[in-house]
């Protein structure tokens, strides 16, 4: 059984990007996006900061919470051998309800993959006053080129 992360959120958040559950890479770190092939951190840094990306995840974070943007997963815990989604089996979702119920402020939920949408879906349905934005997933599994994953995810925080 492997566990999803904490949320990276504060009171001021009011966009909060979902993936589906940490991957490998990710889990050995015990850091959000924490494969250095995958693109999240490399959008993030493009579309709110300046390149290269910091080495320091806290300094990442940081960067998300300034901007007022949140990190969690759609899963709170599953069943997975290696990091694909299309593996997961025993899964159980995050406790939406009352996560909004704290942080009332989110209006905006980017799924990072069609995965992650799909889990959420199934669960909680459309809630009212959210809008959604499914984008590329950032995944070195998913073979877009960084232009066009980057181009994509723009039109979500404009």
């Amino acid at each position: 059984m492997i566990r999803s992360f904490l949320p990276i959120v504060n009171s001021d958040t009011k966009i909060l990007i979902l993936g589906t559950m940490p991957g490998v890479a990710s889990l050995s770190k015990q850091e959000y996006y924490g494969n250095p092939k995958n693109h999240f951190w490399k959008i993030i840094y493009s579309l709110f900061s300046t390149l290269p990306v910091s080495e320091v995840f806290e300094e990442k974070i940081q960067l998300l919470l300034e901007n007022k943007i949140g990190l969690w997963d759609v899963l709170e815990n599953c069943e997975r051998k290696g990091s694909l989604d299309i593996h997961i089996k025993n899964y159980k979702e995050n406790d939406f309800k009352m996560f909004f119920e704290k942080y009332p402020s989110i209006t905006t939920l980017i799924f990072n993959g069609k995965e992650s949408h799909k889990y959420f879906l199934k669960k909680f349905g459309l809630l009212e006053g959210i809008t959604y934005c499914v984008m590329p997933s950032s995944s070195p599994a998913n073979t877009m080129s960084f232009e066009n994953k980057l181009k994509i995810w723009s039109i979500c925080f404009q």
